[in-house]
């Protein structure tokens, strides 16, 4: 074996000893483990002749709401069927074993809370926090998912509880900002790290992919695991 294949995970573990602030950033690849459908992934069933990121815009759920909350929430059944993996069960570890850690995902599924981490930033919003699509009021999720709907079946999002407009899923549709709060959580994160750990995440997308190199020019060691 190449010398060098040791030094790496030598180097980290002494990174992560020494860290008292780490960050951890989180992408798709973390929650494909737990069998959640990934961007890239082909679509199966009903969902096969559509295209994920054409369903993932304001358009497309201005023009065909019934389509978009649909897939949304064969998405969300697919969550809660799921279980955290080992990664996301490490890494809740892992806050346990340094002075401060805080975990920024681009996820949009829970599985890193049921794992036991605390005070996740999504940037890119969560299936679980449905809204407004008019006044932006927060509204409840129904106790159940539906399964995939039956060929030809569509599923009309609810009506908003405050103003009665339809109720969008609760995430960052591409052309949309990310949410103020996680975004900014997450680049205080980035630049007073030690170390961010960028995990399951090609970091290609932006502005999310800002904060590796955030962190890296303020000081920090970066380590992508894939």
């Amino acid at each position: 074996m190449n010398p060098t294949h040791l030094q790496i995970p030598a180097t980290l573990a002494h990174a992560l000893r020494a860290a008292r602030r780490v960050l951890v950033f989180t992408g798709a690849g973390v929650s494909a483990e737990s069998g959640i459908a990934t961007f890239r992934d082909a679509l199966t069933g009903l969902w096969s002749r559509f295209d994920a990121q054409a369903l993932a815009t304001p358009e497309a759920f201005r023009a065909h709401p019934d389509i978009v909350w649909g897939w949304y929430e064969w998405r969300r059944a697919q969550v809660l069927r799921a279980t955290p993996n080992a990664a996301h069960r490490a890494i809740a570890e892992l806050a346990r074993h340094v002075p401060e850690l805080c975990v920024v995902t681009q996820n949009v599924d829970d599985l890193h809370e049921r794992a036991g981490s605390l005070g996740v930033a999504h940037l890119h919003g969560s299936l679980h926090a449905p809204r407004c699509s008019a006044c932006g009021a927060p509204q409840a999720c129904a106790d159940d998912a539906p399964q995939e709907p039956e060929e030809g079946r569509r599923i009309a999002p609810p009506a908003c509880t405050r103003c009665g407009a339809p109720v969008r899923p609760g995430v960052v549709w591409f052309g949309e900002s990310l949410p103020v709060d996680a975004w900014n959580t997450a680049i205080r994160a980035a630049e007073q790290c030690d170390l961010l750990l960028s995990i399951g995440t090609s970091a290609l997308v932006y502005p999310a992919a800002e904060l590796p190199q955030r962190a890296l020019a303020a000081g920090a060691i970066v380590a992508q695991i894939n």
